[in-house]
């Protein structure tokens, strides 16, 4: 169903219970502690880790009053992992399940069926397309950032090194996520605003050696290839490294996006120019205590905000 959307912005350092004090909590919480699930996409990947770190933190802050579940898959595209393990957590009674969804369409379909089984269901880092879910009759929120507005900052850093005219391509992520879509849209809106030339948009599956092989292939396509923007830092550090392997470090700038640690030694030496910190550790904490307060508060599903924003900040390199 269409819900009429409205945002509210969650203010970083944010760690108290958000609903779970008060009557409602209280009523809520009589028959035992309740059962929080977390499902993040790959394990491996320094961001979900993040995640995952700050999601056990704050249960720890709060153990007597609900218990989290933590499921993470191998890879960052196991669509068919991540639906099982929704499926078990249905089965398991959860009283809420906050997902990373490996893919905005595909997950809509178990994401529904939570709902139908009386589960409070939210999403994180990754959003579910909105036309799947009005096609399916649900309403999800998506606690997390603009990834279009962050990318067209990172874009916009980009374009004051550049010249119009200039060559760059970009690198996304899964085609499927919609945080991949909307971060090569802000990529595109800067670049056309700056009037460079985009050569090519290619996928890079968020991962580093997909992204250095993409990078590889645009920069031998385009030997006047200025910039190459990444959907996260993992293809950026692929694309450093492909612009070292072609002898054009110096040459080429490349953008990220997250700000994760393994990036920053990059954005110091200026092999990397910018990335946008999207605070893993917050989202995660966010979506909890979005699902805490909806179950705490006895809310429907339907109730929910479609979107809840969370903060960003662009980062780049300790010579600006």
């Amino acid at each position: 169903m269409t819900q009429k959307m409205r945002r509210r912005v969650l203010v970083a350092g944010t760690l108290a219970a958000a609903g779970l004090t008060g009557a409602a909590g209280v009523d809520a919480m009589q028959s035992g502690k309740l059962k929080i699930a977390l499902v993040l996409k790959s394990m491996n990947d320094p961001f979900t880790v993040a995640m995952a770190n700050a999601a056990q933190n704050y249960q720890k802050h709060f153990a007597s009053q609900f218990g989290l579940t933590m499921r993470g898959t191998a890879t960052e595209n196991d669509t068919a992992a991540q639906i099982r393990m929704v499926d078990e957590l249905i089965k398991a009674r959860m009283n809420a399940i906050v997902i990373a969804p490996t893919d905005s369409k595909a997950l809509t379909a178990i994401v529904a069926r939570g709902i139908k089984a009386g589960i409070i269901m939210v999403t994180i880092d990754n959003p579910l397309d909105d036309a799947s879910q009005d096609a399916a009759h649900i309403s999800v929120p998506f606690v997390g950032p603009n990834n279009r507005k962050g990318a067209k900052q990172v874009g916009d850093y980009l374009a004051r090194r550049l010249k119009p005219g200039d060559q760059v391509g970009i690198i996304e992520g899964s085609s499927a996520d919609r945080n991949a879509q909307q971060r090569t849209a802000g990529a595109q809106d800067a670049m056309s605003a700056a009037g460079m030339k985009l050569v090519g948009i290619q996928a890079g599956d968020w991962d580093y050696g997909k992204g250095r092989d993409v990078a590889s292939r645009m920069l031998g396509g385009y030997p006047q290839i200025r910039a190459l923007i990444c959907g996260n830092d993992n293809m950026a550090m692929g694309a450093v490294d492909a612009v070292r392997d072609a002898g054009r470090t110096g040459g080429v700038y490349v953008t990220g996006y997250n700000d994760n640690d393994a990036i920053r030694p990059l954005l110091a030496d200026g092999r990397v120019l910018a990335t946008m910190n999207q605070f893993a550790e917050r989202q995660a904490v966010f979506g909890v205590d979005v699902a805490l307060k909806a179950v705490t508060e006895q809310r429907k599903q339907s109730e929910l905000s479609r979107v809840i924003e969370t903060p960003l900040q662009l980062v780049t390199g300790a010579s600006d």
